[in-house]
């Protein structure tokens, strides 16, 4: 199947095993990266998946790109464009519908997997619309309740399920922001998995494995 040209540039990969409606994994990588950085897991992934590596909308100097931005030089550290992380999410949001119309996939069997700050987007969306997304793998990201939708909290969960992890090493994401994200998932009755793991910013062998065992039993 040729890729579309559509309102995010994107890479696929299209099912090796077709049976009936196709489950879609959206990949949205982290700040500076692109496309290519978790394309790199496909090959390792279920096969039955239809997978899109999603390009991010905002690009950096000299290279990379990013969901929004991260204002380095503030006076009280590293300050994240909230503003721009929300209009990131809707655009996410309308190219997940586009997508899902373009290529012919279930929109009720929708996975995001997010690292860093494709993480804290995924998040973001899936708390916002629930109704749009099944499953969410997060890595080395945290819930930032800046960017969820106004009363995100009286929406209805029953369908959503997450995979969070984290590296108890992490030097760009504090694990400490991560440990905060159970709480508010208990909160809100949200079916979640966390787990750390001995790494930094980063995705460990055991990690992988990890959520690849989790999403198997949940496409």
């Amino acid at each position: 199947m040729d890729q579309k040209s559509l309102s995010l540039y994107h890479i696929i990969k299209a099912p090796a095993i077709k049976k009936g409606n196709i489950p879609v994994l959206f990949m949205f990588h982290g700040y500076g990266s692109n496309e290519e950085d978790l394309f790199s897991f496909v090959s390792e992934l279920p096969e039955e998946l239809f997978i899109i590596s999603v390009r991010a909308p905002h690009t950096l100097m000299p290279y990379g790109y990013a969901w929004y931005s991260i204002h380095f030089d503030a006076p009280e550290g590293k300050w994240s464009d909230d503003e721009e992380a929300i209009q990131s999410r809707e655009i996410m949001k309308s190219f997940i519908e586009e997508a899902c119309e373009a290529y012919n996939l279930d929109k009720n069997n929708i996975t995001l997997l997010g690292f860093s700050q494709g993480a804290i987007l995924s998040y973001s969306l899936a708390l916002s619309y629930p109704d749009k997304v099944k499953n969410v793998i997060a890595l080395s990201g945290y819930l930032n309740e800046n960017i969820l939708a106004e009363n995100y909290s009286d929406n209805n969960f029953s369908n959503i399920h997450i995979y969070a992890s984290h590296g108890s090493a992490d030097q760009v994401i504090p694990v400490e922001w991560a440990r905060k994200t159970p709480e508010i998932l208990k909160d809100i009755n949200v079916d979640f998995e966390y787990k750390e793991f001995p790494v930094g910013h980063g995705v460990s062998p055991q990690n992988f494995f990890s959520f690849k065992e989790w999403l198997q039993s949940r496409i």
